[in-house]
């Protein structure tokens, strides 16, 4: 994996993370504060990784369900008290407190729609490859 950086990545970053932080800060319960930010993160998270890097879209994906699902899983246990955030609000915000099997199924539907969206795009890239290469 090398170094990579892709401008329209990074700008989606930026702005999933400007409305990630509204949610996180104005919306304090409901659908869209847990659900749809969740679903949301997952985006933000995919990137922010193709981005940076020169991983391809299904590693891309792969790597963000797992740290996803990873983040998820260790909510079944204590772990912010090990290391002593229990009562850490930024800490609270980013790992959670609670596991919701509802929370695997929006990761899991925020990657299927990065997918859908990226086998459109790529799609539609060919589409215009073989019109010039017809010209």
């Amino acid at each position: 994996m090398k170094l990579k950086f892709n401008k329209n990545y990074l700008v989606l970053a930026h702005s999933l993370f400007l409305i990630e932080l509204a949610i996180a800060f104005i919306i304090k319960t409901g659908f869209i504060r847990y659900t749809f930010g969740d679903y949301l993160v997952v985006i933000l998270l995919y990137a922010i990784i193709r981005g940076c890097s020169s991983l391809s879209v299904r590693a891309s994906a792969f790597v963000v369900l797992f740290i996803a699902y990873g983040i998820e899983l260790l909510q079944l246990t204590p772990f912010l008290t090990y290391f002593n955030l229990q009562n850490s609000f930024t800490a609270s915000l980013i790992f959670g407190n609670t596991f919701h099997f509802s929370d695997l199924l929006a990761y899991t539907l925020g990657i299927i729609s990065v997918l859908l969206v990226e086998a459109l795009i790529i799609k539609s890239e060919n589409k215009q490859n073989i019109r010039l290469w017809n010209q």
